[in-house]
């Protein structure tokens, strides 16, 4: 169901934690399925030098979290706020058709 690569950051995630002197935290929530997501920025001369995650939800919502902030992290805002939900869904090798619905959390 799941492809490796979602099965690796589900089951390794990167970028779990809290930064707690972020310079930018975000919350969203999925209404579909009671995901939740939180992202800890911090920024240094409008680049992203570290970003955390803390989700509670389903593997895919994990998954998704964790490779939203491999593919974020070091990248400047403007090109941070480029990624799309497809761009993370397509290098997780995929999501199940049910589970797309979790690529959105990094979008909101």
């Amino acid at each position: 169901m799941y492809s490796k690569t979602v099965m690796d950051h589900f089951k390794g995630p990167r970028n779990v934690g809290v930064i707690d002197d972020a310079d930018g935290v975000g919350e969203v929530g999925n209404p579909l399925c009671g995901d939740m997501m939180t992202i800890y920025l911090k920024i240094k001369d409008e680049s992203i030098e570290d970003i955390k995650f803390q989700t509670f939800g389903c593997g895919a919502a994990i998954a998704v979290s964790s490779m939203l902030t491999e593919m974020a992290k070091g990248k400047s805002l403007e090109d941070a706020k480029k990624i799309s939900n497809k761009d993370v869904a397509n290098a997780l090798d995929s999501l199940p058709k049910n589970k797309l619905h979790c690529s959105n959390l990094g979008r909101r």
